[in-house]
């Protein structure tokens, strides 16, 4: 039997209430979610699409997973305007696997309520324990009618036999279309420093923060110069992120660097620091950074 086209592909995905989306690097994942958002729009339907792809996102910004809600076919022009972020805090999701799984289902349960057509477009960490179980568990917790595998070769063969065996998905494999180029680690870093550019675009205020507004708690007596640069969730009373800051330390206090700060009830830590001028990453252990262990 002839494997399905990214056409084919595009069009079940369009026709399924929820499909999940998962392969390598430059497989296309985003490139048939957003074709399928053309097609359901087409048809009447109302599209909403979870990017869950924390190091490369198309939809929001980096480090959290996003929703965005398609009305019209307009509202692809404006991909990087999510309706919904859920901040997880890094790049590297198979760093902090319980949060990215937790996001995505979260994001997931949302997009139910709010479209007829769910399309999960999730990280390139796809084989490996890290890979296999992130997608075991994001499967288990969004429960997806279909997903997708694209792959080149039989690369996601692994995780697809995991995911038939033991949670009884239909997955449909498809190769991946030799006409995508695949992005080189320069371009990837640029397209990252440019969303996290479009989340902190200036002016930025800059918050005074009190020790006991932040999620975890942070331990009595840290030296809160060892926050500084921190990349952190702006929350809302309700529950969802607002967008992303940045923590500054001097003149000994403590301030958040941020352009949402309106209805902000706390703040969410990252597991990074970011340059706010370069926007260059470093990442970070939380607990050696509060702990020193």
């Amino acid at each position: 039997m002839a494997e399905p086209s990214t056409e084919t592909i595009a069009r079940i995905v369009a026709g399924t209430p929820v499909s999940m989306l998962i392969g390598g690097l430059d497989t296309g994942k985003t490139t048939v979610a957003l074709e399928a958002v053309r097609l359901a729009l087409a048809s009447g339907k109302r599209p909403v699409l979870v990017d869950a792809d924390v190091g490369n996102s198309t939809v929001g910004p980096p480090a959290c997973v996003s929703l965005k809600v398609f009305r019209t076919p307009s509202d692809l022009d404006r991909l990087d305007e999510a309706d919904d972020l859920h901040f997880v805090g890094t790049i590297l999701p198979s760093r902090l696997v319980l949060q990215q799984v937790i996001a995505t289902s979260v994001m997931a349960q949302k997009a139910r309520e709010m479209g007829d057509v769910v399309i999960i477009d999730t990280t390139a960490v796809a084989s490996g324990v890290a890979g296999e179980t992130l997608k075991y568990h994001k499967t288990e917790l969004c429960r997806p009618e279909r997903i997708i595998a694209l792959q080149r070769g039989e690369e996601m063969e692994p995780v697809v036999g995991m995911l038939r065996r033991f949670l009884g998905v239909e997955v449909i494999t498809a190769p991946t279309d030799p006409a995508i180029l695949p992005m080189s680690p320069d371009a990837r870093a640029r397209k990252r420093a440019e969303g996290f550019a479009r989340a902190l675009r200036h002016p930025l205020d800059r918050w005074k923060v009190r020790p006991t507004v932040f999620a975890p708690t942070l331990p009595v007596g840290l030296q809160l110069t060892r926050l500084d640069g921190v990349l952190v969730g702006v929350q809302s009373g309700g529950g969802s992120c607002l967008g992303l800051g940045v923590l500054s330390f001097e003149d000994d206090t403590l301030r958040v660097m941020t352009n949402v700060g309106e209805g902000m009830t706390g703040l969410r830590l990252g597991s990074m620091r970011l340059d706010i001028d370069s926007y260059q990453l470093q990442m970070l252990n939380l607990r050696e950074v509060m702990f020193g262990v």
